[in-house]
Parts: structure tokens; C-alpha cells; sequence
């Protein structure tokens, strides 16, 4: 599987490039997952329902399925968070998997930049950072794109990892 992130700060557009990345990248055909790092504690699952009762219960694992769709949910209770790697070893196999955050990790990106939320930008400190997309014009050692020119991105990332 190829891989390939979008990375950047908080609000800097990072999951409005991804949503419109995957519909980009498979409506040419291409098989796109994704994974996505989230700092904080999330729950996909809901009080009352029988698969979060079974959770709080003390299982490890809960798959939850139906006809249209499973949900594998692991609760990590004392363990370490997974690696990358180790997530993405779990993965069906497509064609590319888009990696929204993992900013530290070692595989190639694009930055995600907004002008308006002050932060500095990350792509001069950081080689994996292949190119930003950005609301406005820069000067830098790599391409820019404008942030909504979702095509121009999609070209670039199927050219970087040879779809």
C-alpha cells in the first residue's frame, strides 16, 4: 500500500483537504482509506447501545456489524498507543491510504496552512512535508498549491506515489 498524509495545525483544513481528496482520488478509480490521529479521547460508540455496554464490560474488542458495514472498536485500556505502522497493518489492502495528521511520523505529506490561525508553518523544519496547500501565495523550496485546488493535489500525490 502507498501512503501519504495531510498534516498541519489545528484548523488549518487539514480534514476539508482529506474528505475532498478521497472523493477526488476514488472517483478516478483509485481505492483510498484513511487513517486519522486524534489527540484527544474520542468514542464512537454510544451509552445504552449493546456494543458500548459490552466495551464498559471490560471486553478488548467489540465488532460491531450489520449488512452495510462492520466497526472493529479496541480499547486500549492500559496499553500503549498503536504506532502508525502498527495501524496500518490492519488495514485491507488498496491503493493508497491518506493519512490525516502523524505530523512527526516519517512518511511523505502535504501541509495544510491558514494564514488566519497564526501558527508558523511546519514544512521549512521537516524534509517529509512535500508540499503545502495554502490560502495564500508563499515562497518556499516546494510547490503550493491553493488550498481548494483539490485536483492539483490529488495530481501531485498520485504522481509522488506512482498511480
Amino acid at each position: 500500500m502507498r501512503i501519504y498524509g495531510v498534516t498541519g495545525w489545528k484548523n488549518a483544513g487539514k480534514t476539508g483537504l482529506m474528505e475532498r481528496l478521497v472523493t477526488e482520488i476514488t472517483g478516478r478509480g483509485i481505492a483510498v482509506s484513511t487513517v486519522k490521529h486524534a489527540h484527544h479521547t474520542f468514542d464512537v460508540d454510544h451509552p445504552g447501545k449493546d456494543s458500548h455496554r459490552h466495551r464498559v464490560a471490560g471486553a478488548t474488542e467489540v465488532l460491531l456489524a450489520s449488512r452495510n458495514r462492520f466497526a472493529l472498536m479496541h480499547e486500549l485500556r492500559d496499553e500503549t498507543e498503536p504506532t502508525l505502522e502498527e495501524l496500518l497493518s490492519k488495514l485491507m489492502p488498496v491503493d493508497l491510504v491518506l493519512v490525516e495528521g502523524y505530523k512527526r511520523d516519517r512518511h511523505p505529506k502535504v501541509e495544510a496552512f491558514r494564514a488566519e490561525t497564526g501558527n508558523d508553518l511546519i514544512a521549512p523544519g521537516d524534509p517529509t512535508i512535500r508540499a503545502v496547500a495554502s490560502d495564500t501565495p508563499m515562497d518556499l523550496d516546494r510547490p503550493v498549491f491553493d488550498l481548494n485546488d483539490t485536483k492539483s493535489i490529488a495530481d501531485f500525490i498520485l504522481s509522488e506515489v506512482g498511480l
